[in-house]
């Protein structure tokens, strides 16, 4: 009992961050229709700022850290990202009118990560005295990367598989001729036209890694991460990004309320079930990777701040860099369906209930 009360103390407590206010906040400022907007450029800065002081802190601990620390939170944190690819595919890939390509993307997205979550957690954290490995956040793109694949491959996997049966339907009641002119026209081509077969091409993985690691917020975060490593920015990171680093964030999450609102009508087109997800999604997803981090807690030491870091990144979905990746990865997927569920829904969550809820459980268990 002693337990759940202090855990539901330190619950109730991070509700009333300054952090989770400001997107409280905006979510208000949006409701009521407010003609108040902050700039996409403003926004697309502030990201970039907030990423790269993230990825500084980080290489900077890198360069002085044990590498071989790492290597068990980076492989957790690499099945992690597959896991919730695969645990979307056949949850929500099995409900009612849920097509099997959006929720294959919905699951990609909810895999990825979201920078902004990862920052808030971090200034949740350190406002809480909660220490953990400065390289722990260096845990996204372990993440993020093999979560993108892992959906696209899927997603390809999965309609290669389906042309090959509606062919092989298709052909069991036509002649050799009128199959040759079905297979053109559902090919798109004009008759005669020759096109190329779906069917042999290969899912290529290099474009796929690529196309991620383009995207704005890998790499500022890499990007980060390769100037703590390799040149000493000390002086610049403690004038500059980290005095900045709060306020920026708070302007952020403004930001992000505000989107929030205006999303929830996305729902509409969705539906209930993706809502549902949405919403149970990110908790589970936080757990999964929570109780992974407590195995390598107990192996190798990780910081129970650490355990928090890879729940949260779990818990997260991407906002920036994974949803072009999965419109140029799965075209077939709608949009609407992953955006809206990610945006309206597990966002918020991720936020208003994830981030205070792997924290308060982080400090039950080391007050126990």
């Amino acid at each position: 009992m002693d337990f759940l009360s202090d855990f539901t103390a330190l619950f109730l407590g991070k509700l009333q961050s300054p952090t989770l206010g400001f997107l409280i906040g905006g979510m208000v400022v949006a409701s009521v229709n407010s003609r108040l907007q902050i700039p996409d450029a403003v926004y697309k800065f502030i990201v970039f700022m907030l990423l790269i002081k993230v990825g500084l802190s980080g290489g900077i601990a890198i360069r002085n850290a044990n590498l071989t620390e790492m290597l068990l939170p980076a492989a957790f944190a690499v099945i992690t990202g597959i896991i919730i690819v695969f645990v979307g595919r056949y949850t929500l890939g099995l409900l009612p009118k849920v097509k099997t390509v959006d929720a294959i993307a919905t699951a990609g997205l909810f895999g990825a990560v979201s920078g902004s979550t990862l920052a808030a957690a971090l200034t949740l954290m350190e406002s809480e005295g909660l220490q953990y490995e400065p390289w722990a956040a260096a845990l996204y793109p372990f993440m993020d990367i093999p979560a993108l694949v892992t959906a696209i491959v899927l997603a390809s996997v999965y309609v290669t598989k389906q042309r090959e049966a509606a062919e092989a339907r298709l052909s069991e009641g036509l002649n050799k001729e009128e199959y040759l002119s079905k297979q053109e026209y559902l090919s798109n081509g004009e008759p005669h036209e020759q096109q190329p077969n779906p069917i042999s091409k290969r899912v290529k993985i290099w474009p796929i890694v690529q196309e991620s690691l383009q995207g704005s917020a890998l790499s500022a975060l890499l990007l980060g991460l390769a100037l703590g490593i390799l040149t000493r920015p000390e002086s610049v990171y403690d004038n500059f990004f980290n005095p900045a680093f709060r306020g920026l964030l708070s302007i952020l999450m403004l930001v992000m309320g505000m989107e929030a609102a205006a999303r929830i009508s996305e729902l509409r087109k969705v539906g209930q079930w993706y809502a549902l997800y949405a919403f149970f999604a990110p908790l589970l997803h936080g757990f999964i990777a929570f109780g992974l981090g407590m195995i390598a807690h107990a192996v190798t030491g990780f910081s129970y701040g650490g355990v928090v870091i890879l729940a949260v990144i779990a818990a997260s979905s991407s906002d920036i860099s994974g949803p072009p990746t999965l419109r140029a990865g799965i075209p077939k997927a709608n949009p609407s369906a992953y955006i809206g569920s990610s945006t309206a829904v597990g966002t918020p969550v991720a936020l208003a209930l994830g981030i205070p809820l792997y924290i308060g459980l982080a400090q039950a268990l080391m007050g126990s």
